[in-house]
């Protein structure tokens, strides 16, 4: 079994649309970085397993999956992958994205997870993210990104549960980087700041 010691990890953290999936797996393809998304984790659950079904039962109800459930999930499966050897807690740290979702999924994850610094992917200009997400839609076939009034309720529901994370976590450990870039240059600036304080681990 692997050891429940706590593992390195780097939040992104961002509007819908700001780019967070996009340079996620990115730096996760980079030596010493493990990426996960909140969609990695679910699609990873045995459909035939007890918590799956658990998942099934909320959502046939039409009701959410409780944070204390969802961390659970992310912890298993976190565990799965290190004793499967696809990631490596000893060298990696992990690229979270899409997880935490709100400020008490942060406070439950800080039990099995560090999290050494918040990248915050800034896009003040929601116009441009609408256009980003509509243009999505059509390359990707996102069918979720398709309804304009959807993708308002997203914000909306990004600006009350999930942007408050950031005051959780303070200023401190926080980098905010302007989204509205070129991929490239956010890029650029997301692993200057990872070097610049040391955010990696030499293999």
């Amino acid at each position: 079994m692997i050891q429940s010691s706590l593992k390195s990890a780097i939040l992104l953290i961002g509007a819908p649309g700001a780019g967070k999936g996009t340079q996620g797996e990115t730096v996760g393809h980079l030596p010493g970085f493990f990426h996960v998304s909140s969609g990695d984790i679910f699609r990873a659950l045995d459909k035939d397993s007890a918590l799956s079904k658990k998942i099934a039962s909320y959502s046939s109800a039409g009701n959410l999956v409780p944070d204390e459930t969802t961390m659970e999930i992310v912890s298993k499966q976190l565990n799965a992958w290190a004793e499967n050897g696809k990631y490596d807690p000893s060298k990696e740290i992990l690229i979270l994205d899409g997880i935490p979702r709100t400020v008490n999924q942060a406070n439950l994850i800080q039990e099995f997870v560090d999290i050494q610094n918040v990248i915050h992917l800034s896009c003040p200009d929601q116009e441009s993210l609408v256009a980003r997400m509509k243009k999505r839609a059509l390359d990707k076939g996102r069918s979720d990104d398709a309804d304009e009034s959807v993708i308002r309720n997203r914000f909306s529901v990004y600006e009350a549960e999930t942007k408050p994370i950031l005051e959780h976590f303070g200023e401190e450990i926080t980098t905010t980087i302007n989204a509205q870039q070129h991929p490239i240059q956010v890029l650029h600036a997301i692993t200057h700041a990872l070097t610049s304080k040391g955010l990696y681990k030499d293999l």
